[in-house]
């Protein structure tokens, strides 16, 4: 971000081994919980918002549990002034170090008037509760702010003018325009956009079956066979606890972190990578990627449409771009390297699904078979 560093002698923020109390939104969701439980566990106190999903289960099925001490579950709205709290909890609100704001509408396909209450509203009654105290936030944006593009996208860059590619894009950039007004303002800000979050980076374990799984449903059943794509397009995906790691240390160390945007990225799979790997599970349909300019979807299977209308549809954008993610600020202040072995952790996160039924039937254990790369799968 490219607005002016706080440095008021007068605020002094917790450092890394001060317990603090962090506001968090957005609690009881994929990444909000993760990050409930790095926090509680280095020994802060969360306050947890949730709405509608009263529980806080981790990626790994474990419920976080509340504590006086550690974790103090609140009640609600954030599409509400003053985040819809009683006097009582806006009374405790009002006295965190820290607000990390994680709650947003992800899916794809909604009205736009339930993006715009939640995603842009929402974050707005976020940010006056923020700026009432001058309380340092960290707000979780998305990497496809930058719209649809070619080629790299910079942390520091926001609205270039781009071409959102659906709605929810649209509404995370209109909430991060919000968030950098504040900041020039004079709210201590960080910035966390992640990109597709998926599994677990070691098991491809988890918990919301949402982003990119429901069309890897689709297309691996061959429910849609034909996609407009480029095969040099770029999917980014990355691991729920790498965005819950670099959230969690942008809380800890905000110091270090405030003024700047980082980019929570991973994986970077082109659509070549993805149906090469798709095409060494026998149980899988293997999609044909079309350029776009050749694709009609009045041409599909009438079997096929409502699967593309109703699902593939609503990323066709993530199959066209051939964008790439620029995560210097992120790299240097995690002190971790981008990942590699896109196509093994492709396959980590096919394996978790066969193994729930997700994406059908497990196959039935065979003697390991040898992979292009040299990795084997069974």
């Amino acid at each position: 971000m490219s607005h002016p560093q706080m440095s008021d002698p007068q605020m002094s923020h917790p450092q890394l081994s001060d317990p603090m109390t962090v506001l968090l939104t957005g609690a009881g969701g994929f990444v909000g919980a993760e990050v409930a439980a790095r926090l509680t566990a280095a020994g802060h106190t969360v306050l947890a918002l949730v709405h509608r999903n009263g529980d806080l289960v981790r990626n790994n099925g474990r419920r976080l549990t509340a504590g006086p001490d550690t974790l103090i579950r609140i009640t609600g709205d954030i599409t509400r002034p003053g985040l819809g709290l009683s006097d009582d909890d806006r009374r405790l609100a009002i006295t965190a170090d820290r607000v990390v704001h994680c709650a947003a509408v992800t899916d794809f396909g909604l009205p736009k008037d339930r993006y715009e209450r939640v995603n842009v509203e929402g974050t707005r009654h976020v940010l006056a509760l923020a700026s009432a105290g001058r309380t340092p936030l960290v707000h979780v944006s998305t990497a496809y702010v930058c719209g649809e593009r070619d080629g790299i996208a910079r942390e520091d860059e926001l609205d270039l003018g781009q071409r959102s590619g659906n709605d929810y894009e649209k509404s995370k950039l209109a909430a991060e325009t919000l968030v950098r007004k504040a900041a020039a303002d004079g709210l201590p800000v960080t910035v966390v956009r992640p990109s597709i979050v998926t599994g677990a980076t070691r098991t491809g374990r988890v918990r919301d079956l949402k982003t990119i799984y429901p069309v890897l449903r689709v297309l691996t059943r061959g429910l849609v066979r034909t996609v407009p794509g480029h095969h040099d397009a770029v999917l980014d995906l990355v691991p729920v606890d790498r965005v819950a790691d670099l959230v969690t240390a942008a809380v800890t160390r905000f110091q270090d972190a405030e003024g700047r945007t980082l980019h929570a990225v991973g994986h970077e799979l082109t659509l070549r990578d993805m149906s090469d790997v798709l095409a060494e599970y026998p149980s899988f349909h293997v999609p044909r990627f079309v350029p776009p300019s050749a694709f009609s979807a009045e041409a599909l299977p009438g079997r096929e449409r409502p699967y593309y209308d109703r699902v593939v549809s609503l990323y066709d954008p993530y199959f066209r771009r051939r964008v790439r993610f620029d995560a210097t600020h992120a790299e240097a202040f995690g002190h971790r390297p981008a990942p590699s072995g896109a196509r093994s952790y492709l396959r980590r996160l096919l394996d978790h699904c066969l193994a729930t039924g997700y994406l059908g039937p497990p196959p039935r254990r065979r003697p390991a078979a040898a992979r292009p790369d040299g990795s084997t799968h069974r």
